[in-house]
């Protein structure tokens, strides 16, 4: 017999309340019908608009849902928050409220519209940090990101399906047992009209039979509507067989009149309830009253006060149209702001800033521009993917160009770290060297070129710098020290260096050009060998050279011949300190002169081009081939003295190698 009642619930699909009674000969054949009482001739299923179907079902599906649990009503009360608004930390303080404070059965609606919103939010920006992941080098294979508030959220949802799942599995069991009670109990009514005894005695069975099927508790809400259905289709077809006793079913027709009509009065009143949803929960308890809690009313009143009813019911329905069409333009002024707000993120990605300081000024912006878009509110449904879509595509196309900014900009960056590590290597060369007048200018030199060399990657600043002003410091601070500690020394060395001059002014030629020249050689090491003077008496020096200078003419030594002997003593300092770092800084020094030297011949010669129809007696050309003969002159000196320190470095690397031979 469940098996029969089952099968007639998948037949029930149709309206609510139809009825049409003749007499006891014609109950038979209403076992098939569906009906309903209140919606005569199949008014439900052919006369209602579309509209008034639609919230019919959307209040039966929700009665539904009330039916299966009691507590499952308190969703009405819990506010459904705008969500799209919130920030993914918000969205999980949230979420971890609802599912620690509110009953999971009541929260459905509000963990799928966090999880919506969530899950766009992080997939955009998941997006971003694969972006920044690649502009930075790294290949898409290889992206990964850890994050917390992702962790977080995947937690707390967790935990709310294993709370929803537990709780319905318990739940499942409880329903299915009252689903049978409730199949058995139609079982029962159907064999009412069989049954051959005092109808008296029949309607109090009927009576049990309501009380028990308002006692059996909740079903799942799947079954719940058919199962009304057939409910109330048995029902009516007892109270057709009852019409044999008219006073016992008239009686009943009357209180359920009575009561239905107190019902069509609330509904009426609903019409001025300011709050809609608390208006529309309202309906939806009179509506569940009206079915599950009242039986059938006369045959001629049934139509009437279904219209009755319905029309309270359409008035509020056409309230809550006219609420959405409100809500309509106000979603059409969010898509407006929301197309404004994209437009402008476009024009910021088309005219992204070459800048670094502009480019964090438009980074704010965007990032302002995006608080701005979630807090603008929700757009037409039919808009709401292709805006979401296309607020991405702008984001995105701006931060593919800031990334690229920012990998150019960090490839600039390396290469200004490789010229001053460069200049470090130098520093570090040169910070021990004790050739002051050379290291010094190199110091001096290295020290303006850094300021010329832009911005080095950040975690790399601090560190160079320091390495780079300790070196120049602890050059300088040596020098300073020397300065110093040299003061009294350096006058001593000015009386020798005085007394030598003197010396050199009263020299006089012997006729021996080898002995002149070897005594010049001897005033030379003489000179050398007292070192620096203090910096205001440093034109000795000068007047040292000029009378040299007088003495190779006398000899007839040409000038470079006389700075080979000048820089012979050099080569003898270079040779007897064994310094393999003063001789590669002394080549340094020489290749880069010999360098300035080619420049400066070349820069020269073009500048003689300007005047090729010219006369060599031309005082400009004069000048211009009098300073390319000086700088070929230069050259030359500068190249046999690198050829003096090649044999010097030559013979230097031949004893090291005969010592280790004799050692071996």
């Amino acid at each position: 017999m469940l098996e029969d009642s089952k099968e007639e619930l998948q037949n029930n699909v149709g309206g609510e309340e139809n009825s049409e009674t003749t007499d006891a000969n014609t109950v038979s054949e209403k076992t098939t019908e569906i009906t309903s009482e209140g919606a005569a001739k199949k008014e439900t299923s052919e006369e209602i608009n579309k509209d008034e179907k639609e919230i019919l079902d959307e209040i039966e599906e929700t009665n539904a849902e009330d039916a299966e649990d009691n507590d499952n009503q308190q969703r009405h009360e819990i506010p459904l928050l705008d969500y799209h608004a919130m920030s993914m930390e918000n969205l999980v303080g949230e979420l971890q409220r609802l599912v620690k404070n509110e009953k999971v059965q009541a929260i459905k609606k509000h963990i799928d519209g966090i999880k919506y919103e969530f899950d766009l939010k992080f997939q955009e920006f998941l997006e971003h940090k694969k972006e920044e992941f690649i502009a930075n080098g790294g290949n898409e294979i290889d992206f990964r990101y850890n994050s917390v508030t992702k962790r977080q959220f995947n937690e707390v949802y967790s935990d709310y399906r294993e709370k929803k799942d537990a709780y319905y599995k318990n739940l499942e069991s409880n329903l299915k047992t009252n689903l049978e009670k409730r199949l058995q109990i139609i079982e029962d009514l159907k064999g009412l009209v069989n049954v051959e005894e005092d109808i008296n005695t029949t309607y109090k069975n009927f009576k049990d039979l309501q009380e028990n099927w308002r006692n059996a508790g909740p079903i799942p809400r799947t079954d719940y509507n058919n199962v009304w259905r057939t409910y109330h289709h048995h029902i009516e077809i007892f109270y057709d067989f009852l019409h044999l006793n008219r006073e016992l079913r008239d009686l009943d027709f009357k209180h359920n009149l009575e009561e239905k009509l107190k019902l069509i009065v609330r509904a009426n009143a609903l019409a001025n309830e300011p709050d809609l949803n608390k208006a529309f929960r309202e309906l939806q308890t009179l509506h569940k009253i009206w079915k599950e809690d009242i039986g059938p009313v006369g045959k001629d009143h049934r139509e009437q006060i279904w219209e009755e009813f319905s029309n309270a019911t359409k008035v509020l329905h056409q309230r809550r149209q006219d609420y959405y069409k409100d809500l309509d333009k106000v979603y059409e002024v969010n898509l407006e702001k929301k197309n404004d707000i994209i437009s402008k993120i476009k024009d910021i990605a088309e005219n992204t800033s070459s800048n670094h300081k502009e480019l964090q000024k438009q980074i704010k912006e965007i990032e302002a521009l995006r608080e701005e878009f979630f807090k603008a509110g929700k757009v037409p449904q039919k808009f709401n993917e292709e805006t979401w879509a296309t607020f991405k595509e702008a984001v995105k196309t701006f931060n593919k160009s800031k990334n690229a900014f920012y990998k150019n900009l960090k490839k600039e960056q390396q290469d200004n770290l490789d010229k001053k590590r460069a200049l470090l290597e130098i520093a570090l060369a040169t910070k021990d060297s004790e050739d002051w007048d050379v290291a010094t200018k190199e110091m001096k030199r290295i020290q303006g070129e850094w300021k010329t060399i832009g911005h080095v990657p950040r975690k790399y600043s601090d560190k160079i710098w320091n390495e780079f002003k300790g070196a120049c410091n602890h050059y300088f601070d040596r020098l300073h020290a020397l300065k110093n500690q040299s003061s009294k020394e350096e006058l001593v060395n000015l009386e020798h260096k005085t007394a030598c001059l003197n010396k050199l002014k009263e020299f006089q030629l012997s006729g021996d050009r080898s002995k002149d020249v070897a005594d010049i050689k001897e005033f030379i090491n003489e000179w050398k060998k007292y070192g620096h003077v203090p910096f205001k008496k440093k034109n000795i020096n000068n007047k040292f050279n000029t009378i040299l200078d007088a003495i190779f003419r006398k000899l007839d030594i040409s000038k470079q011949e006389s700075e080979l002997l000048k820089y012979g003593d050099k080569i003898q300092k270079l040779s007897a300190s064994d310094n393999e770092n003063a001789i590669y800084k002394e080549r340094l020094f020489i290749k880069r002169k010999i360098d300035e030297s080619k420049n400066e011949i070349r820069q020269l010669e073009n500048n003689l081009q300007f005047f090729s129809n010219a006369s060599e007696e031309n005082p400009l050309v004069k000048n211009v081939l009098k300073n390319i003969n000086s700088q070929k002159d230069s050259l030359n000196t500068w190249k046999a003295k690198l050829k003096k320190l090649n044999i010097l470095e030559n013979s230097i690397n031949k004893e090291e190698e005969d010592t280790s031979g004799e050692e071996e």
